[in-house]
């Protein structure tokens, strides 16, 4: 999926420009949530603690419930040393049909010495007809950790969609110290041959992608990974591969509830082998 085209459209005005900045900073043993600037439709819930003070989960609203072409969102999250947080959103994000213009979004994660960021939103549901761009940059300080997934469904697939018409594309970059440690371009234009192609989606609606990135991952953790995709009984497709100071996973499928629930998994394991806690799902997934 990371070797197709995709062909950049003129830009014209958009019609929202949201903003989120984020600065958390540790006080007192607790990680603290000091600047929350935001401009709708972007927006951010107060903090939470279900993990203790240590670990701030926060739940990034999108107010307007869905992005269409023309708008511009950005955000900006910074980690000061030694904090932990859990980032996610409340349900699925909606990229509705363009009539030609491209939704972007743009987000730009630092994380300082000691920092460690969860970054899970709930899946992206791209609809047939739409334009999405979307770039995330993490910069990390040497002993910072970062664990971020993303996980896209093209097409409406419940009632019917199939996405054979629109454009999307996906570009993460994860540096540390000026140096990339890992850097993955996605992107897919809307045909019926592409969407069956083995080489593309292969007939299938869901991708997903998670990165951990700021720890070396031994050949044990790995084969582990892998095992707990091979006890699933089921006819998608996914991979495990070790990144310079971390691990990959993909998925390609038709559930995402499937692929939450294995880099739910794949999480939970990376947790306890790496800061030695037990997860807490975000309350909101609960809903």
């Amino acid at each position: 999926m990371s070797n197709l085209e995709f062909h950049d459209l003129e830009q014209k005005p958009s019609n929202w420009q949201g903003i989120l900045e984020l600065d958390y900073q540790k006080i007192d043993n607790s990680t603290q949530l000091v600047k929350a600037y935001s401009q709708a439709p972007l927006k951010i819930q107060r903090s939470f603690y279900p993990e203790g003070k240590e670990i701030c989960h926060n739940i990034i609203l999108h107010t307007a419930g869905g992005i269409v072409g023309g708008d511009r969102l950005s955000q900006t999250i910074n980690l000061q040393p030694k904090t932990q947080v859990l980032l996610t959103t409340p349900a699925a994000s909606k990229i509705y049909r363009s009539t030609g213009e491209i939704a972007q979004q743009n987000i730009k994660i630092d994380l300082q010495e000691h920092a460690y960021l969860e970054f899970i939103p709930r899946e992206t549901i791209v609809f047939k007809g739409a334009i999405f761009s979307q770039n995330i940059q993490v910069n990390l300080a040497e002993s910072a950790c970062y664990l971020g997934w993303e996980i896209t469904r093209f097409g409406r697939t419940a009632r019917g969609e199939t996405f054979n018409q629109g454009q999307w594309k996906s570009c993460t970059e994860i540096w540390q110290n000026g140096c990339p440690l890992w850097i993955d371009r996605q992107g897919f234009i809307a045909n019926e041959d592409l969407l069956n192609s083995p080489h593309s989606l292969g007939g299938q609606a869901v991708i997903g992608s998670l990165t951990w990135v700021g720890q070396p991952v031994s050949e044990d953790i790995v084969k582990n990974i892998r095992q707990l995709w091979e006890q699933r009984e089921t006819s998608s497709q996914a991979g495990v591969t070790q990144l310079i100071s971390g691990l990959l996973c993909r998925y390609r499928g038709n559930s995402t509830q499937e692929v939450i629930d294995w880099f739910t998994d794949v999480w939970r394991l990376l947790r306890q082998n790496y800061t030695g806690q037990l997860i807490v799902k975000p309350r909101v997934w609960q809903i």
